[in-house]
């Protein structure tokens, strides 16, 4: 294989450092940025790292940086998404980056309909996807209306959650009851659109994921499933500890609704098994790599460099039989929630070393580019001990 090509990688969480390294051990030169922050604590020894402006904030420095980056090389370098904010910064301005990048992603109109989640909803129920009980009010009378309608507790979700979170930074906010709801909606929807939705029943254990890398003619190049078992934070949030599974059922009813919207390049479709009925109910669609992506090499679907090979016009063979049982631990996450979970008597120390054995892949841990790793731990321990505080004082 051919690897004149460099490729671009825009983010430093665990997910842009899992791209980074598949690209590393392979020979190719990889240039990895993102804002500040991220940087700071993802920055890695196997690629050429740096600062870049914010695709929310800094839209037109954010296009000028890189255009001007893409003039430095002949060949056009194969560019990275690891976030809905870099996702959505490269398919707004696609055109002009086109000039200078290789990438693929669906339509501009599907991936900002896939990013909101209000769209993302109707687009599944349009399809005949199970969808979770869900409202989303604009007033005081909407309001009342989910109220009557919905069980408690109940969860109130951000619309574009990757930019709400840059305010609250918080996936899912619990509503324990009808009071609790009228009194903090308000406050809340200051900072953007809200749904409110029920809580399906069942442990972590009940979210599963569907990944597809399709071409350009739609025709299936990758395909790949997994299982939660563990998130951070506890009670809603992305994996923390989770394991390649093959699941038939989902996938069949996933490629047909992915093909008849039309999502190529790489996706994810993200659904919580309802133990009421035994239904798959549909939670969200991510149009670029995931969290848990480098879990795929391991289990023999190497979507990272697929995505490479495909798009500098090299032969690629379609990888659809993954390797099961295989787990992806997010090594400070999976701790920290192991601490939550054992404090409310739902996990063991021996669960949670259960957890440690067999065949894995870490997020971030690697002998040949350690710093993402300790940095990574060390700011979420920080930060743990910093809440536990805040909420120490308010008891």
């Amino acid at each position: 294989m051919k690897h004149e090509h460099a490729a671009v990688v825009l983010d430093f969480s665990a997910n842009g450092i899992g791209i980074i390294r598949s690209l590393a051990r392979r020979g190719i030169d990889v240039y990895a940025f993102d804002t500040e922050g991220p940087y700071r604590i993802g920055k890695s020894r196997l690629a050429d790292c740096g600062i870049c402006p914010s695709p929310l904030t800094e839209e037109e420095e954010l296009l000028t940086f890189l255009t001007d980056f893409g003039k430095r090389f002949q060949a056009k370098p194969v560019l990275y998404a690891g976030s809905d904010d870099y996702a959505g910064f490269i398919s707004k301005f696609r055109e002009t980056l086109a000039g200078f990048f290789l990438f693929l992603l669906p339509s501009r109109s599907l991936l900002e309909t896939v990013l909101d989640k209000s769209k993302a909803y109707e687009l599944a129920v349009k399809h005949h996807i199970p969808c979770p009980k869900t409202f989303f009010p604009n007033n005081r009378d909407e309001l009342e209306e989910a109220i009557a309608n919905i069980d408690f507790p109940c969860i109130l979700k951000p619309v574009a959650g990757h930019e709400y979170r840059k305010k609250v930074n918080k996936k899912a906010i619990v509503m324990k009851d009808a009071a609790q709801l009228r009194k903090e909606f308000s406050s809340y929807r200051e900072n953007g659109e809200l749904l409110v939705q029920e809580i399906i029943p069942g442990d972590n254990q009940c979210f599963y994921k569907v990944a597809t890398f399709y071409d350009d003619q739609m025709k299936l190049m990758g395909l790949f499933s997994l299982q939660k078992n563990h998130q951070f934070p506890a009670d809603f949030g992305a994996g923390a500890h989770v394991v390649s599974k093959r699941l038939p059922d989902l996938i069949e009813k996933t490629l047909p609704f992915f093909e008849a919207i039309q999502l190529k390049g790489v996706g994810m479709a993200e659904f919580k098994k309802d133990p009421r009925d035994n239904v798959y109910k549909f939670i969200e669609i991510n149009p670029r790599f995931w969290l848990s992506h480098s879990l795929t090499e391991p289990a023999g679907i190497h979507f990272v460099y697929m995505y490479y090979l495909y798009l500098t016009g090299q032969h690629v063979k379609p990888q659809l039989e993954q390797k099961d049982g295989i787990n992806w631990i997010y090594e400070v996450r999976y701790f920290l929630t192991f601490l939550k979970k054992r404090k409310r008597g739902e996990m063991t120390f021996r669960d949670f070393w259960k957890g440690c054995k067999g065949k894995k892949e870490y997020a971030l841990f690697a002998w040949n580019d350690p710093m993402p790793f300790i940095r990574n731990t060390w700011s979420h321990l920080k930060n743990s001990w910093k809440r536990k505080r805040k909420e120490d004082r308010h008891v």
